[in-house]
């Protein structure tokens, strides 16, 4: 099925348009205040202040760094990915787009993002070796801010995202091994899949779909049959079918199962016990924030003590690593040219879970 009018998307958003209106307009009086969905275990309450007073300082230096023209920085240049997880930070936190301190921030991030799409529907900006990776990142920024800004820019985002989405549902159908269809790979035409790749993509497709986007249940059942193809016999994840398990991977398909219909059953419960079982003993490392991205959204989804174990250390270990200016310093490896908004906004999204300000974020 494919995506059939640019209006399906805005469908879904029409009466939290008019709910808005009340909330942008108390957004302008005074700036968002955390708002937790519900009362936080005794073992994490004690982290509140912390938590609100690091992720305000953070989003401090975001709004410091980008760039006259929307950009957020990296030595990736005009990379949608880092500037549409930056935009997200700010949502996380209740920032609205238009509205307070942070509106225009938001806005002009939104804007880079839209003005990156290609004709066949891509959102790259500067295209890269990868550029599914930055295309599904932004299509879910784009599927999670839809129906938050000002008519003009929706009628944007209502003409773009359609066309993001069907590039998504028509890079899953191509032919592929069978251990490998239904997932995704650097580029709309590749031949095989990885859990990486499908994992940002299966996330925009849910988000799309939560909206009321005509994102047909097949594709997010087919995308979550890939990941389980991925899964290993010690109930890690790898990042291809075969491969050994690793922890950016096993947290990548733990969110993706509990945000797919798989919440708290066998391959879910087994992945978070694997990561327990896993946490990295330093601070940093290959692959840390996009660890930490998922790893965060999973374990919180999955609730319980799985929550209150991971969210202790990660708290302990993300807060005391920030640095003076609001930051958190660039990854290593893979994760170096992203840069320092990269970092900051992964750890900003990590420690906001329980704003669930995101409807991503939503239990």
């Amino acid at each position: 099925m494919m995506i059939e009018s640019n209006h399906v998307v805005a469908a879904g958003h029409e009466a939290a348009r008019v709910v808005l209106v009340v909330l942008l307009s108390a957004a302008l009086i005074a700036p968002p205040t955390p708002v937790r969905a519900d009362r936080p275990a005794k073992p994490l309450a004690r982290y509140d202040r912390q938590i609100d007073a690091a992720v305000t300082k953070a989003l401090a230096f975001l709004a410091k760094s980008q760039q006259p023209n929307g950009v957020f920085p990296s030595a990736l240049g005009n990379n949608t990915a880092v500037t549409s997880l930056c935009v997200m930070a700010f949502l996380a936190k209740g920032h609205t787009p238009g509205c307070g301190p942070y509106g225009e921030v938001i806005n002009n991030g939104i804007d880079v993002v839209l003005a990156g799409q290609h004709p066949n529907g891509m959102l790259v900006g500067k295209p890269t070796h990868g550029p599914m990776y930055s295309h599904a990142i932004s299509t879910l920024m784009l599927s999670e801010v839809s129906g938050m800004v000002s008519s003009e820019r929706q009628k944007r985002i209502d003409a773009a995202l359609p066309r993001a989405l069907r590039l998504l549902l028509d890079s899953q159908r191509i032919k592929k091994p069978a251990l490998m269809q239904g997932g995704w790979r650097y580029q709309p035409t590749s031949a095989d899949s990885d859990i990486s790749c499908s994992g940002w993509s299966l996330m925009a497709l849910r988000s799309a779909r939560n909206a009321g986007a005509a994102v047909p249940k097949d594709a997010i059942d087919a995308g979550v049959k890939f990941i389980m193809n991925c899964r290993t016999p010690d109930n890690g994840f790898a990042y291809q079918p075969g491969a050994s398990s690793g922890y950016a991977r096993t947290a990548t398909a733990l969110l993706c199962l509990e945000l797919c219909g798989k919440h708290r059953d066998e391959a879910a419960i087994g992945a978070a016990e694997w990561i327990l079982k896993h946490m990295p003993a330093n601070y940093g490392g290959t692959f840390f924030y996009y660890w930490l991205y998922y790893a965060s959204q999973g374990m919180f989804q999955i609730g319980g003590d799985y929550w209150v174990q991971f969210a202790t250390w990660m708290y302990e270990m993300v807060l005391k690593s920030q640095q003076a200016d609001g930051s958190w310093l660039a990854g290593s490896s893979h994760e170096a040219a992203p840069g320092a908004c990269y970092a900051t906004a992964i750890s900003v999204l990590a420690m906001s879970v329980t704003y669930r300000q995101l409807p991503i974020y939503q239990r």
